[in-house]
Formats: C-alpha cells, structure tokens, sequence
C-alpha cells in the first residue's frame, strides 16, 4: 500500500519537487556547475562522493523544507547514503517533511524512430523491494523525445506504462518522463502527439493505479490540462529541460496545475565556494523562485509575465 501521509501531501500541498538524481554520466557536468572540477577527484567513487556531500548540503540547508519542496528525486546511490547517521529517505520524510522518490531507469537505448526508450532493467523487481523497506514513495524514469514521430513516442509510452504498472504491483507511484527535447524542431508536434498516446495509456489503467507524469513545458501553455485532469493522474510535474532557473520558471508559471521538478535550475546558483550562509541564501531565493512558479498563477500574474 502507498503510504497515505506522502500521498496525500503530493497530491494536494502546493510546492514543486527537487531532483536529486544526477546519475553518472550526468554527474561531472553537476559537479562543474557547482565549482568542483574533474582534476580535483579522481574515480567514481571518489566523484559520487563529493557529489553526495553536495546532495546533503542541499537536503540539510534550512530553505529546503517540506514548506516548498514537497518531494525529492533521489539517484539510487544517495538512497543507500546517509545525512548525519540517517538514511537519506526517512531524513527527508521525518525531519524536512520532504517526500523521497527514487530513479530507477538504467539510461537510454540508441536513438529510433525518433525517440530513445528506456535500456532493460532486470533487477528493476530487486531494486523496488529494497527502496520499499528504505520507506521511498515513488520511482523515476526517463525517455527522450526528438522528433514527432508517431512510432517512435508510441513505442515510448508504451514503454514507460508497461514499467510503470511493475512499479504499482510494488506499491510505489511511478512518476513518468518521456521527455521531449527542448531543441527539437518539431517539439509542439511531438508535445500532441505525446499527449493522445499518454490519454490512450492512462484510459487503459484499472481503477486505483495512480501515476504521476513529468514533462517538457509545452510550446502551448496549459495543453496539457487534460493530462493533470485526468483521474488517475496524482500529478504532473515540470522538467526544465535545459532551459536557466529564469526561463524555466517564466514558461512553467503560464501552466496550471503544472508544478516544476527541476535538476539544474535548482542547483545552478549553487557553488561549493560558498559559505553555509552564503549558500542558504541563494538557495532561499531560488527555492522562492520556483515554488512561486509552481503555485502563484492568478491572472494578475498571468497578464504581468505576457
């Protein structure tokens, strides 16, 4: 059974969710942005070590509370680390009130059609067991998207609900990313037809599973309402794709019922220079940032961002 506390504050408490999750191949680029570079360590190891220290400098910093950020996405390695002695996942749920969700795809297959599904992920049954008893709520999985290419995002979706009811037979709520690249040239096409094949797949789920769905900020703003009005949808989450902490925020604040879960825009302020004030305090503003583009869209908004 999905744990009703966490359920219930990520269905209806206003906030966004912090990812976490930059996995290997994407954690030099984390570690460069926030001022360490590849000639200050040396191995893997020694890599998602500082970048879990970083990780911990983000959950443990005041600002980062389950006033605003109400989930966060972990990489599987920061799900087995601690925060002063304590499991990741309960320290988040316990003492910042923050939602703990992991990633659980193994990276992208070789472009086709368009579009890159998902690698296989044999010990993906193994792995939800132990996050289970690690007390995570929900998974994380990504495809890409390049081109509106019917095939291609078809065979993506269809992907991702098949996982995604594997993860619900464990209890968890899956969140599904099929993104569609910000640099497509056919990205508001590939966004529509995304949309039919992810109603088709959600029309087709038993009464009671329930998925959250992560997205590129459509070229069209709201289009994707019927997705977040859907019944067996808890949420849809925001990726920002690339796009600066500024921009990102902009084009997500003209989507309702859209909240962010941004990687880089979160962090990109971030430096390991910084002292544990200096640090809070970009991260206050920030997390401000986002959170106000998550859930302040009245019309006086609307019309002052146009």
């Amino acid at each position: 059974m999905v744990d009703a506390k966490m359920l219930n504050k990520m269905s209806s408490a206003p906030g966004f969710i912090a990812a976490l999750d930059q996995s290997g191949g994407s954690t030099p680029k984390a570690l460069r942005l926030y001022g360490v570079n590849e000639s200050d360590y040396s191995g893997d190891d020694e890599m998602f070590r500082l970048v879990h220290a970083m990780r911990v400098r983000i959950m443990s910093a005041p600002s980062f509370s389950g006033d605003k950020v109400i989930g966060a996405i972990l990489f599987e390695r920061t799900m087995d680390g601690d925060v002063n002695g304590q499991p990741v996942p309960s320290y988040l749920w316990e003492k910042r009130g923050v939602v703990p969700f992991l990633k659980v795809d193994k990276g992208l297959e070789a472009e086709a059609n368009g579009a890159q599904v998902m690698k296989p992920m044999p010990d993906l049954d193994a792995l939800l067991i132990r996050a289970r008893e690690k007390g995570i709520f929900g998974t994380k999985m990504r495809s890409v998207i390049a081109h509106a290419d019917k095939a291609g995002i078809a065979a993506v979706v269809k992907q991702q609900f098949e996982v995604a009811r594997q993860i619900i037979g464990h209890g968890l709520v899956p969140i599904i990313e099929p993104e569609v690249s910000i640099d497509s040239p056919t990205k508001q096409e590939a966004e529509a037809i995304l949309r039919d094949e992810i109603l088709k797949e959600l029309d087709r789920l038993p009464a009671g599973d329930n998925v959250m769905i992560k997205l590129t900020i459509p070229t069209v703003a709201d289009f994707y309402a019927p997705l977040i009005a859907h019944k067996s949808v808890i949420r849809v989450v925001a990726l920002s794709g690339g796009y600066n902490t500024e921009d990102a925020c902009e084009k997500l604040s003209h989507n309702h019922g859209m909240i962010a879960s941004f990687s880089r825009a979160l962090a990109e302020n971030l430096r390991v220079s910084m002292s544990d004030a200096e640090f809070d305090a970009s991260l206050t503003a920030t997390i401000a940032q986002i959170y106000a583009a998550s859930v302040d869209k009245s019309p006086a908004r609307e019309s002052a961002l146009v």
